[in-house]
């Protein structure tokens, strides 16, 4: 009588699944594989179909030959990204770039095109009350963007949708330039700005009571997230961790991760080619591990099963769908909430698409 439920629970699951449509996890065919761990630490890998075709440089490769500048504006929540060479460029949702008045990380994951010009891109702070040149660097271009943000929390504050509160006309908004002093309701993006920043000292003093160190601060900023990723201390910490495990992401058919700490789901990451999944990949196991660092409570908890990190990934993609939102001309970001996740898809308008992004809640 039991496996009689059991299949029919199944038919009927196929039955609804099929009246709803199917998710892109169903559709695309994705298999996961795992659980690998270290410590607090465990990764699934997600395993599908590549695309063909060329495979964009990220941002990392096109600021390091060149071919992509990230302009100051002066304006803390947009900066402007210019690609000057032949190849499509992707950015990703999280990419943290170092340097200009203050270090940003961007808000969401797009393509940029060749010659583009300059174009706008969302951006939050992750370094407070720096605005002016740090030592040698330019105050008017970033740098390098060689980290992503470590948190998903983080993630949250700076990607889900917020309504702007009445706060009596007597606070600050704190996405205003340092020193100027805006009063009244603060909007969405300033309340957004202000969990991010409150994300970035909960992340420093996290890390620091994981590495076992009085603050992870650097001396020239000690405000900066970027600063503090560059600590001695935490990248030993993190050494290890990434040697044992960035093996595990380098099969054929690998497109994407997903990842527990402590024993609960925290995010995924989903790309339509193995290509641009490895070259994605150091970046996205050095944050995962950060973040595992920071979180020393709870050890010990019982591992998801790949079959709940199937059931995460589509889940989340049967979410209520929120206003789908331009990019760039071609590109869209499409998202959707559900109770205990959100789901972010950057899509091209001629077909396909270009990063999906998990977060549980």
């Amino acid at each position: 009588m039991m496996q009689r439920r059991r299949v029919l629970g199944f038919a009927m699951y196929g039955l609804v699944a099929g009246l709803l449509g199917a998710s892109a996890a169903q559709a695309d065919g994705y298999r996961i594989s795992g659980p690998v761990s270290h410590g607090n630490l465990t990764i699934y890998l997600v395993h599908g179909k590549s695309a063909p075709g060329p495979v964009p440089l990220t941002l990392q490769e096109a600021m390091t030959n060149g071919s992509v500048l990230v302009h100051e504006t002066s304006n803390v929540n947009e900066l402007q990204i210019e690609n000057t060479g032949d190849s499509e460029v992707f950015v990703q949702s999280g990419d943290i770039v170092k340097g200009g008045k203050q270090d940003r990380v961007l808000m969401v994951s797009l393509v940029v095109p060749p010659k583009s010009g300059r174009m706008p891109i969302a951006s939050f702070c992750v370094e407070q009350g720096r605005w002016q040149a740090r030592g040698g660097e330019n105050v008017q271009r970033f740098a390098s963007a060689d980290a992503a943000l470590p948190s998903r929390k983080a993630k949250i504050a700076m990607k889900a949708t917020r309504q702007a509160e009445n706060t009596g006309g007597n606070e600050e908004l704190t996405n205003a330039r340092p020193g100027r002093v805006i009063r009244g309701p603060q909007n969405e993006t300033a309340l957004r700005q202000r969990d991010v920043w409150a994300n970035v000292a909960e992340m420093q003093s996290k890390f620091a009571r994981g590495v076992g160190t009085a603050s992870v601060a650097a001396p020239q900023s000690a405000s900066s997230l970027q600063l503090s990723l560059e600590n001695e201390k935490l990248k030993e910490k993190k050494r290890q961790a990434v040697n044992t495990l960035r093996a595990a992401g380098l099969g054929d058919n690998v497109i994407g991760f997903a990842f527990a700490v402590n024993g609960k789901l925290n995010s995924a990451d989903v790309y339509p080619s193995h290509g641009l999944f490895a070259k994605m990949w150091q970046k996205l196991l050095d944050a995962a591990v950060t973040e595992a660092i920071g979180e020393t409570d709870n050890l010990g908890a019982p591992l998801p099963s790949t079959d709940a990190v199937l059931a995460f990934l589509d889940n989340a993609e049967r979410g209520a769908a929120q206003p789908s939102k331009t990019l760039t001309p071609g590109v869209s970001l499409a998202s959707r909430e559900s109770e205990k996740s959100l789901y972010f898809a950057t899509e091209r308008s001629a077909g396909g698409w270009v990063h999906r992004n998990y977060l549980a809640k």
